[in-house]
């Protein structure tokens, strides 16, 4: 198995799903939250990136939960094929105390994320959705907060809002490029409602019940965005600042979301540098 990390490129760049460790962090809180950045990012691409079969992709997943485990365990694994990943995750554990059940959870939605890839198999209703939510994004919102060491009830749901907010935008911003891998994240019966077949969505993206369709996910999105907002007065200094401007940059790709309609289905909607103002802007009106 010593070809596993083939299957994950190491350069980390992105997660849609993750807040950057930008200047707006604590400095003594950006090594902890890039570890956990880069544990993510690495096993998304795991399950995501170049052209292995499924059953690979779980094989090295694997092998990268087993590394986890050494982490979470303070152990240095023998023949670790991610050190640049686990050295840094390894000490975040130690000195942070982070809880493992959400690192694990992270890995459950990535191997869920390859299965329904491999099955063809969509999502029946939100429930099944909102229940995947549970595992690919609300852990990072909780790992942060643990960070804080904020960690009500109220704060935890709140940022279970927000993140499952996130998590819906990213998906139904992105149906241009998942609908032809295969992938479709629009609850099947919400597709039924307005006489729409998933499996044939971008062939209706210029019709009104697509438009009806855009326009429920907008509207689901946003009131999860708007229910766990006040989360941002909960959060000390900087940090508040940041996810002031997470919160600001979800609601502004919802606008235009929104404006596309059912064109959604075929363009992918972004922020771009002169949305800026607007978003410094709501953020400070908060």
């Amino acid at each position: 198995m010593s070809d596993l990390h083939r299957v994950s490129p190491q350069p980390v760049t992105h997660y849609e799903n993750f807040p950057v460790a930008s200047w707006l962090c604590p400095p003594q809180l950006r090594a902890p939250i890039a570890a956990i950045y880069h544990f993510a990012r690495t096993a998304d691409d795991v399950a995501d990136e170049g052209d292995a079969t499924p059953a690979r992709r779980l094989e090295v997943l694997q092998a990268y939960r087993k590394e986890l485990e050494a982490a979470c365990s303070g152990q240095t694994p023998e023949n670790g094929l991610w050190p640049q990943v686990f050295a840094p995750l390894r000490q975040a554990i130690a000195v942070h105390r982070l809880p493992p059940h959400l690192l694990h959870a992270l890995l459950d939605a990535f191997v869920q994320d390859i299965e329904k890839t491999r099955d063809g198999t969509g999502y029946p209703g939100i429930a099944p959705l909102l229940d995947y939510c549970t595992r690919s994004a609300n852990p990072v919102g909780r790992l942060l907060l643990h960070l804080y060491g904020v960690n009500d009830p109220s704060a935890l749901t709140q940022s279970d809002d927000i993140c499952t907010a996130l998590q819906l935008i990213n998906f139904w911003q992105d149906p241009s490029r998942d609908l032809p891998r295969s992938r479709c994240y629009f609850p099947e019966d919400w597709c039924a409602r307005h006489g729409l077949n998933p499996a044939e969505l971008q062939k209706a993206a210029l019709t009104a019940p697509a438009d009806a369709l855009i326009a429920q996910c907008a509207t689901d999105a946003r009131s999860r965005m708007v229910r766990g907002a006040a989360l941002v007065h909960r959060l000390p200094g900087r940090a508040g600042w940041e996810l002031r401007l997470v919160v600001q940059g979800g609601l502004r790709i919802l606008d235009k979301v929104e404006r596309l309609q059912g064109r959604v289905l075929l363009e992918r909607p972004r922020i771009r540098p002169w949305d800026a103002p607007l978003l410094l802007w709501r953020a400070l009106w908060m």
